[in-house]
C-alpha cells in the first residue's frame, strides 16, 4: 500500500538515544502506516484504524 503523504512520528515514549524505534504516520485516510525510524526508505506495514486501535489497546495493556 502506498503511504505517500504520511506524516511520521515517534512515540514520546521513544528514547532519544537512536536506540530501536518505530515511527507511525496516522494522518492518512484509512490506513496506519508503521516503519522502522533508522530505516525511513524502507518498508512499512500498514493496518486499518480498527485494527490499529486493537492492536494499541492491548499493548496499554499489558504495560
Amino acid at each position: 500500500m502506498e503511504v505517500t503523504g504520511a506524516r511520521w512520528r515517534k512515540s514520546t515514549k521513544s528514547g532519544g538515544n537512536g536506540g530501536n524505534c518505530v515511527e507511525v504516520a496516522d494522518n492518512l485516510s484509512d490506513v496506519v502506516a508503521v516503519r522502522d525510524s533508522k530505516d525511513p526508505a524502507g518498508p512499512a506495514l500498514t493496518f486499518g484504524p480498527a485494527a490499529w486501535r486493537a492492536f494499541v489497546t492491548r499493548i496499554a495493556d499489558r504495560a
